[in-house]
């Protein structure tokens, strides 16, 4: 091992010991220590970080500015340990975005991507069938990340309760998700069907593979695109539904089915961020911001409120 791969190794071993997850930037950061090296160099450099950067030569210049902010950080960690190594300046890449609407699925378009499942995978094999129709169900009904759902274990279901506990979720919290009695059904109904098709799995997962091993993200991530298709949704506006976009929808329709109820919305939404294992409320307003749904209940409950003044 070279002297900087042992340099990333103890600083994601650092950032991971913080609660960081870091699996994508860790990939990265790898890729780009073996560029360097492969440029003969022993030390991180300014241009050899924006050349690194600056890859795929067609990919945004957000994508360019990230890639580099991965590079700054790790360099900056580098520079303590030998003040050889160069830190790119902050403002060597900038780059603005802002963050695209999601798409906000109604019932009818989460049935469309369940039956999808049902009507392309029931031949070829039911039980990815199964596995997809329920992940896909419980994403929309608890707003799970992907990642918590895949990382799931059997033991993290308590039927009796009608829990799940997220263990080591993002910045390394935990907690536990209610599940409403139809959703725990659906859940013990996959797992006896998973359990007659793989009496002793390779894995602890609760979703697990045509091989009996923990779905894999990128998988799954294909798999849904194709969902998205057979589904009908992929032109849809404003955007192409993203798998991620469930969990937004499932913040949006929950402080709407809120304001429906007369509720005093202010004190649903840290509820709202502690279910959906937000750091902050501040956090869940972001997913519910410039959302028609939400600004149109909204607008309703102000009618009201002025129409009762003299």
């Amino acid at each position: 091992m070279s002297g900087l791969h042992r340099i990333l190794r103890d600083y994601l071993a650092l950032r991971r010991s913080l609660g960081f997850k870091l699996e994508r930037e860790g990939a990265l950061l790898s890729d780009f220590v073996a560029f360097v090296e492969k440029s003969g160099s022993r030390v991180i450099t300014v241009p050899l970080a924006l050349a690194w950067a600056k890859q795929p030569s067609d990919a945004t210049p957000y994508w360019w500015a990230t890639r580099l902010a991965m590079v700054r950080g790790f360099a900056r960690y580098a520079r303590t340990l030998d003040s050889s190594h160069e830190v790119p300046p902050r403002d060597l890449l900038p780059a603005t975005r802002s963050r695209p609407l999601p798409y906000i699925y109604s019932e009818i378009d989460v049935c469309a991507l369940m039956d999808a499942t049902h009507r392309v995978y029931r031949r070829r094999d039911p039980f990815r069938s199964h596995t997809y129709r329920t992940l896909i169900g419980l994403l929309a009904c608890t707003g799970m990340r992907v990642g918590e759902t895949i990382h799931l274990d059997r033991l993290d279901l308590d039927p009796n309760e009608g829990i799940i506990t997220v263990r080591d979720g993002k910045f390394g919290k935990s907690r536990e998700v209610p599940l409403h009695p139809s959703t725990l059904d659906a859940l013990l109904e996959y797992a006896r069907h998973r359990d007659r098709r793989f009496p002793h799995p390779k894995s602890s997962a609760f979703f697990l593979s045509l091989a009996g091993t923990r779905l894999i993200y990128k998988n799954v991530h294909l798999t849904f695109l194709r969902l998205v298709e057979w589904a009908g949704l992929a032109q849809r506006q404003p955007r192409r539904p993203r798998i991620h976009d469930l969990r937004h929808s499932f913040a949006v329709h929950t402080l709407a089915d809120a304001y429906h109820a007369g509720l005093d919305v202010e004190r649903q939404v840290p509820l709202l961020s502690t279910y959906l294992g937000h750091v902050s409320p501040s956090s869940t307003y972001w997913y519910l911001s410039a959302v028609p749904e939400l600004l149109g209940a909204a607008a309703r409950r102000l009618e009201t409120s002025l129409g009762a003044l003299p």
